[in-house]
C-alpha cells in the first residue's frame, strides 16, 4: 500500500480558479480520504485503508451493495452513499448518452445494462419505463438479491411503471454466474409480469439477462409476446 502523501488545501477564495491539487497523482486510499471528510482527520484515513484493503480494490468496492458498505466499520450510510454517488458519476462519465437513448434493440438494452450490472456480485432486477417512441422514460431497481430469494409480484413492477407514465416496460438483471439462460424463477416471474402487463395495457417488451458470458432476451426465445 502506497504512504499517505501530505494534502493540503488553499483557504477558501471566492476568486480562486485553481485548487492546489493534482487528483490524478494521488494513490487510491488518497482519494478516498478526500470523498470521505477532513484531510487531516486520523479516523478518516484508517478508514479508507480499512475498507481498500476490505474491498481488495476500487473495482472491488464497485461490486459490494450498499448494505454491506455501511456495515463496514468506520463507514455508515452518508459514507457509503458519497461512495456509491462517486462510482455512479464514472459510470455515467463513461455512458454519457446511454440514459438519454431510445431502446429499440436488443444491442441497446445490453448496451444500457453491461455498465451497471455486470461489475455486481449480486443479481439485480431493473426496470425501464419506455415512452411511446421507445425513449427511456425512467429505470428503477426493483429487486436485488436474485429473483429465487425476493418475493416480487407483478405489482412491484406495475405499480411504478404507471406511476412514471409508462407506454411499455423492460426487464433487465444480471447473473454474477456469468451464465445468461434463464433460471426457473427467471421465467415463471417473466410470465406472471406479462400476463398483468397484457391485461393493464402496458406491454412487457422484452426481459434480458446480462452476463460476463453474454446476454440472453426472453423475446426471442419466443417466451414473451412479441408486439
Amino acid at each position: 500500500m502506497n504512504q499517505p502523501l501530505p494534502l493540503s488545501f488553499p483557504r477558501c477564495n471566492p476568486l480562486a480558479r485553481e485548487v492546489d491539487i493534482n487528483v490524478e497523482d494521488l494513490a487510491d486510499e488518497q482519494l478516498l480520504r478526500l470523498l470521505f471528510g477532513p484531510v487531516r482527520d486520523p479516523t478518516i484515513n484508517d478508514c479508507a485503508l480499512r475498507l481498500l484493503e476490505f474491498g481488495g480494490s476500487l473495482e472491488g468496492l464497485a461490486r459490494l451493495g450498499p448494505v454491506v458498505l455501511a456495515r463496514h466499520a468506520g463507514i455508515g450510510r452518508v459514507k457509503a452513499t458519497r461512495l456509491l454517488v462517486a462510482f455512479e458519476l464514472g459510470r455515467r462519465r463513461l455512458t454519457p448518452q446511454v440514459a438519454r437513448c431510445r431502446m429499440e434493440s436488443l444491442e441497446s438494452v445490453i448496451t444500457w445494462a453491461r455498465p451497471r450490472l455486470l461489475p455486481l456480485d449480486h443479481e439485480e432486477l431493473w426496470l425501464l419505463c419506455l415512452d411511446a417512441r421507445n425513449a427511456l422514460r425512467s429505470s428503477r431497481r426493483v429487486g436485488q438479491g436474485g429473483l429465487h430469494s425476493c418475493a416480487l409480484t407483478a405489482k412491484d413492477i406495475l405499480r411504478p411503471a404507471l406511476r412514471d407514465g409508462a407506454s411499455s416496460i423492460i426487464l433487465v438483471h444480471n447473473h454474477p454466474s456469468g451464465d445468461p439462460i434463464p433460471s426457473q424463477a427467471d421465467l415463471a416471474m417473466t410470465a406472471e409480469v406479462d400476463t398483468a402487463c397484457t391485461t393493464i395495457g402496458v406491454p412487457l417488451v422484452d426481459h434480458v439477462i446480462v452476463a460476463t458470458e453474454g446476454a440472453t432476451s426472453l423475446l426471442e426465445l419466443g417466451l414473451l409476446r412479441a408486439e
